[in-house]
């Protein structure tokens, strides 16, 4: 099927196409310097069950303490395609990854012994759908 481009379409892609501005790229290894690549990891969840997400993510966060990884991005997306909104017995907040993987970290003590802090991540880190785990130090 082929759609014909609207004249806004159109100017805005012009509009695009000549701006100079750099288009920030979340995927691009420039953004981080060596140095935090070493200590900083990244697990996405998405399409992930909330039981398999909390299992997985409760021995990420062990593996990674363990290695000394200092700080961790958890994205788990904002929920937007979630199919828990048809279901009137699920709560909508409390399904979404989102909202319940880092209720589920701080429910768990153990898992809270290791963990510094917990932060929402910077837009370019994932913004609302994703977060920061800061880890303590591993002593051997």
């Amino acid at each position: 099927m082929i759609k014909k481009l609207s004249d806004k379409d159109k100017k805005d892609w012009e509009s695009f196409i000549k701006n100079k501005e750099k288009v920030y790229n979340k995927e691009s290894s420039e953004n981080t310097n060596s140095k935090d690549k070493k200590f900083s990891k990244k697990i996405d969840l998405h399409g992930y069950s909330l039981e398999n997400a909390n299992k997985t993510i409760s021995e990420y966060i062990e593996r990674c303490f363990f290695d000394n990884v200092k700080r961790l991005v958890v994205v788990t997306g904002k929920g937007l395609r979630s199919n828990t909104e048809k279901n009137p017995y699920v709560s909508k907040d409390l399904s979404i990854l989102k909202h319940s993987v880092p209720e589920f970290i701080k429910s768990n003590l153990k898992l809270m012994k290791l963990i510094k802090e917990i932060k929402i991540a910077k837009e370019e880190e994932g913004g609302s759908g994703a977060f920061i785990i800061y880890l303590k130090n591993f002593k051997e």
